[in-house]
């Protein structure tokens, strides 16, 4: 034992030690909600729609082809709203249904109010009726689109893969630029100073045809190619890519020539989407023939 030995004093306090406390980390506040990624696609599909709006008031005031630009500009956020949002996985039962709205606005009420003022109104007491029934449409094709799509809708049968590279009638933004083919054609007439093709354009009875004819065409069950899902071939590829840039280039440069003839173009693949799905339809059924029976109890 060491010969002195230090006896604590019971009086004395104990001598505090001071200990460095670790550093806490300053975490950010959370907040509740919804992150911004979630609402970048809703956001494009309210300038769409605003997008809609602007184009009638144009149209109200007299502004054509300020109204023709609007609808154009709906058209190309409508393409991309749902491209963002399946991108983003922010895909949502509210995202769908204001996309349908805005959808039934910009490419059925806006498109029959245009061209109303544009041509109709000169046609008489019935002048408003083709109108009607092209907004009508679009909404039942709307209706048709959502009721088929929705997760509570029953599964009758299963599609085919090729099915899925199809719309069943023409779809709601090309319906609208089908619709204003009139439009597009009056206006570039009225830049090449064309009477006579400017006042064609305005002939009630030739946009009341053609309002009939598109309204039909998109509640029809027609199979349209849909280019959501098609394929390229890679000997394709360059010669497509070249076509569009040089059609950016045209559109630019005559923008109401350009979507005329995007319009003409449309109309033209029709029938041949027509004759690629028959085509499609009986190699699926011959290669169903070609798969012989299972014989009973062979499984097992």
């Amino acid at each position: 034992m060491p010969a002195f030995e230090r006896v604590p004093d019971p009086l004395r306090r104990p001598r505090r030690t001071r200990r460095l406390r670790p550093l806490r980390d300053r975490s950010r506040p959370r907040f509740r909600g919804q992150s911004f990624n979630r609402l970048i696609p809703n956001i494009l599909t309210l300038i769409g729609l605003c997008a809609g709006l602007i184009g009638i008031r144009a149209a109200i005031n007299g502004g054509f082809g300020e109204a023709a630009v609007a609808l154009v500009i709906a058209g190309f956020i409508d393409g991309l709203d749902g491209r963002i949002a399946r991108l983003l996985r922010a895909t949502s039962r509210f995202g769908a249904e204001f996309d349908s709205l805005s959808d039934f606005l910009c490419f059925g009420v806006a498109p029959a109010f245009i061209l109303y003022l544009w041509a109709m109104r000169d046609g008489g007491r019935y002048g408003f009726v083709p109108c009607i029934l092209y907004a009508v449409c679009i909404a039942l094709r709307l209706a048709r689109f959502n009721a088929g799509s929705s997760d509570d809708a029953p599964k009758a049968m299963p599609l085919h893969a090729y099915a899925y590279n199809f719309f069943t009638g023409v779809p709601a933004p090309a319906a609208a630029g089908l619709a204003l083919f009139p439009l597009f054609v009056g206006l570039e007439a009225h830049k090449l100073a064309l009477p006579s093709l400017l006042a064609l354009s305005r002939q009630p009875l030739l946009v009341a045809l053609i309002l009939i004819g598109v309204a039909l065409l998109s509640v029809s069950t027609l199979p349209l190619w849909s280019f959501k899902n098609f394929k390229v071939p890679a000997q394709l590829v360059l010669p497509l890519m070249l076509g569009g840039g040089l059609y950016v280039t045209v559109l630019v440069a005559d923008p109401w020539a350009a979507l005329a003839a995007a319009g003409l173009i449309y109309a033209v693949m029709i029938p041949f989407s027509l004759r690629s799905y028959r085509r499609l339809r009986a190699y699926a059924e011959a290669l169903q023939e070609e798969v012989p029976d299972e014989p009973e109890g062979a499984a097992g």
